[in-house]
């Protein structure tokens, strides 16, 4: 059986910009996970196949950036001007949409959900950095809006080890398919 239907299908790679690549990550450095989407983004775009490049920034003013009051906070001070720009290695090329998001979910507030319905995709290959922030909240989103998701473990990362398998063991499976880079791969030929 077939993973998806290429016709219907579209790569979301959530948060691979310069600011967030820069992060430890666990259990694969951020070079492995932008190393997997970008042969990912190379073979979705041999294929004409949506690329989905999603970063997060608030805005210049920084007026709309999440500031809840949390025992955790995740908010950073002052950014450079090149932390929201995508890894090089990822592009954007030519034909790729490019969706900046204020917060975790790559749904809330964007055009993500107009681009893949007027493209008529019902299947998102989801991949990136956070795997318990950015893409699980875009899983959230993406499975309430009635989307199929295929979630590529070794092309998402997250700050610690935990963090990362804990949603790709209990959380994902719920929402979606969880297989790795090759799998991927091998279904595009």
């Amino acid at each position: 059986m077939s993973l998806f239907d290429r016709s219907k299908t579209a790569l979301v790679v959530i948060d691979l910009q310069k600011g967030i690549a820069q992060i430890p990550t666990q259990p694969y450095p951020s070079n492995a996970v932008i190393a997997n989407a970008s042969r990912l983004a190379k073979a979705f775009r041999k294929n004409h196949i949506p690329v989905i490049l999603v970063r997060v920034t608030p805005s210049p003013d920084g007026k709309d950036a999440l500031q809840p009051i949390a025992d955790n906070s995740m908010q950073g001070g002052p950014r450079p001007p090149e932390w929201a720009e995508i890894v090089p290695e990822m592009g954007p090329e030519s034909g790729d949409i490019v969706i900046t998001k204020r917060q975790w979910g790559a749904f809330y507030g964007t055009e993500l959900e107009m681009q893949l319905r007027r493209r008529k995709i019902d299947t998102i290959v989801l991949c990136g950095i956070s795997t318990n922030a950015g893409v699980e909240s875009t899983a959230r989103f993406a499975y309430e809006y009635g989307f199929q998701q295929i979630f590529v473990e070794d092309a998402s990362a997250a700050r610690s080890k935990e963090e990362h398998e804990y949603p790709m063991r209990t959380i994902l499976p719920r929402l979606g398919r969880v297989r790795k880079t090759e799998d991927v791969l091998a279904e595009l030929g």
